[in-house]
């Protein structure tokens, strides 16, 4: 037996280094904490979106008894087909590394082994981490969804025959605002969103804000003035400091929209200028769509959401690693998202 043969173990099929992979604990986003996007899994490679497209609403005029009444239009429909996007991350185990491990038999190898992937299975879940939340914010700033490089994979207004919403303007470094100016601006977001979501339920509407919008909103003298006097004063003063939330620096509601300070890095952030709203709680708005692998093992399965498989190398000095995502981030209503700024 060579040392190489412990890979036809079981222990290193593909089901159980996806199950490994699964459970690495790797660090949290702020939108995968939300729960914002609802997970699907499929066994295809695409997926096709029908919309109904509605007719603008109308009053109908009274007519004669017995006569012709008024016609309308029928709705129209529109049929997206989008193809869930392949993401790979290549390694590879080389016999130099697991040769000393040999020596205290197969089945320590076996464990020694299944750390080592681990621990390289770990680095990739970090990676398709990262990659993720960085798909599902660049959705709720754009619309889009980026590749990695910054070029568009999906235009989501585009796909779905929709406008983006014009960037509002909150001015924030006004030094003398007008009595009343920021909570009108909130209150028109609040009825703009309504307007735009035409019946769907929702729970409320979010931010995520950028630092310097966040350092000026929560400094902003109608801000300070609600919350003086309060019980609720304890909120503001601990919005820099929400304990447990990794992926913002603080949160605090005001004008019926909760604020979030985004904590960004590592090419995932919000402008520091800028804020992005979007609502919460509407059925089906966010969604992730995850596909099978691309190994015979995987064919016409339930997508998970990574994969796993390890081969030996034909020259025999080691053993390739290789992990991947097949995901597709979407939003099936890009209208509601609606930009903002400091000034």
């Amino acid at each position: 037996m060579t040392i190489l043969n412990i890979f036809a173990q079981d222990a290193f099929s593909v089901m159980r280094l996806t199950d490994a992979l699964r459970e690495i604990k790797y660090t949290p986003s702020r939108i995968g904490q939300m729960g914002l996007f609802q997970t699907t899994s499929i066994d295809t490679l695409d997926i096709a979106i029908e919309k109904d497209k509605e007719q603008n609403r109308m009053l109908v005029s009274a007519s004669p008894r017995g006569g012709p009444g008024q016609t309308f239009d029928k709705s129209k429909r529109a049929m997206r087909l989008l193809k869930i996007p392949h993401f790979q991350v290549d390694d590879a185990i080389y016999a130099d590394e697991v040769q000393q491990v040999r020596a205290f038999g197969q089945e320590v190898a076996v464990e020694r082994l299944q750390a080592k992937i681990a621990d390289r299975a770990a680095e990739a879940s970090q990676f398709f981490a990262l990659t993720e939340e960085y798909h599902r914010l660049n959705i709720l700033k754009t619309g889009q969804l980026l590749d990695a490089d910054g070029s568009v994979l999906f235009d989501y207004f585009t796909e779905f025959g929709e406008n983006q919403q014009a960037e509002v303007d909150f001015d924030l470094d006004n030094a003398n605002p007008g009595e009343g100016a920021l909570r009108k601006k909130c209150a028109a977001v609040v009825r703009q969103m309504a307007g735009i979501l035409d019946g769907l339920p929702y729970t409320g509407i979010m931010s995520f804000c950028g630092d310097a919008f966040f350092d000026d909103l929560i400094a902003h003298r109608e801000v300070r003035e609600t919350y003086k006097g309060y019980a609720e004063a304890a909120n503001l003063r601990a919005a820099y400091i929400n304990a447990g939330t990794s992926g913002i620096y603080g949160t605090f509601d005001f004008g019926g929209i909760t604020w979030a300070n985004y904590r960004g890095g590592q090419n995932v952030g919000i402008d520091s200028n800028k804020c992005h709203l979007y609502p919460i709680g509407v059925p089906g708005l966010f969604r992730t769509v995850y596909g099978p692998a691309d190994y015979i093992e995987t064919v016409n399965t339930p997508g998970q959401r990574l994969y796993a498989k390890q081969w030996e190398m034909q020259n025999g000095k080691g053993v390739n690693l290789e992990f991947q995502m097949n995901a597709l981030h979407y939003c099936t209503r890009p209208r509601v998202l609606i930009p903002g700024k400091r000034t």
